[in-house]
């Protein structure tokens, strides 16, 4: 699932016109890059809720032929957040593990990878973490020596052990035992049901990667993604 619901209040006015996840990074709208991840693993079938300006998502994405790939769209009025939004594609979930990313980041992050670490531990939800001097600022999760999530946004108040600070970077692998913690309804599933997968005492992980990862919900974020695929571009056809 492809997290493209959102406002993209940050990068007003483009997102007065133009829902964020089609935004134009290198001449490719802006989820074209979540789409290459999933694609990559192998993943062909990909749920995207839409909200802010959904109509526009689904003429321009059609159903998935320009991307390999076959959508299905969950329309969300109002908005569920990301809690909710997951919750309310269960039918299409459900049965099997399943990836969640959010359609406005940049990654070289290997999903494949990610999705064998997750079944290696036996988790109910694995987490892609990075470290980032700037962790605090967007709030931290903190793993112990074997990657098992022990503190997550400083809860709880004690650990007990060293632990590692790191930040998520958007994307999460699911068991499907995680729908017995996602009710209907609007919430945020960072700030309310990871605590509380945490205090059952849940087996969540985190996978750690520290290559290219790039937020572009801010004129910054989207400027300097921009200038990486320019930059890319400009690599490979020198090495031609």
């Amino acid at each position: 699932m492809i997290l493209a619901a959102g406002l993209g209040t940050r990068l007003r006015p483009l997102t007065d016109t133009c829902p964020k996840p089609l935004i134009d990074v290198g001449g490719r709208p802006m989820i074209a890059f979540a789409l290459d991840l999933v694609r990559a693993a192998g993943i062909s079938e990909v749920a995207i809720n839409l909200h802010h300006l959904g109509d526009q998502l689904r003429k321009a994405l059609g159903h998935g032929e320009n991307y390999g790939v076959r959508f299905t769209f969950f329309e969300e009025d109002p908005i569920l957040e990301t809690g909710g939004g997951i919750s309310n594609a269960r039918n299409f979930l459900d049965g099997d593990e399943f990836v969640v990313l959010n359609a406005d980041t940049m990654t070289d992050l290997d999903l494949s990878d990610t999705i064998a670490f997750h079944r290696r531990h036996a988790a109910l939800a694995t987490m892609f973490l990075r470290p980032d001097p700037e962790a605090q600022r967007y709030g931290t999760i903190e793993i112990d020596g074997e990657h098992r999530i022990r503190r997550f946004l400083g809860q709880p108040a004690e650990a007990g052990e060293p632990l590692r600070q790191l930040m998520f970077g958007g994307v999460h692998v699911f068991s499907p035992r995680v729908f017995d913690y996602l009710p209907s309804g609007a919430y945020s599933i960072t700030k309310t049901t990871y605590p509380r997968m945490l205090q059952a005492e849940e087996p969540l992980y985190g996978y750690v990667f520290d290559g290219y990862w790039q937020l572009l919900d801010t004129p910054a974020g989207l400027e300097a993604g921009r200038e990486h695929v320019a930059r890319r571009r400009s690599a490979a056809a020198s090495s031609t």
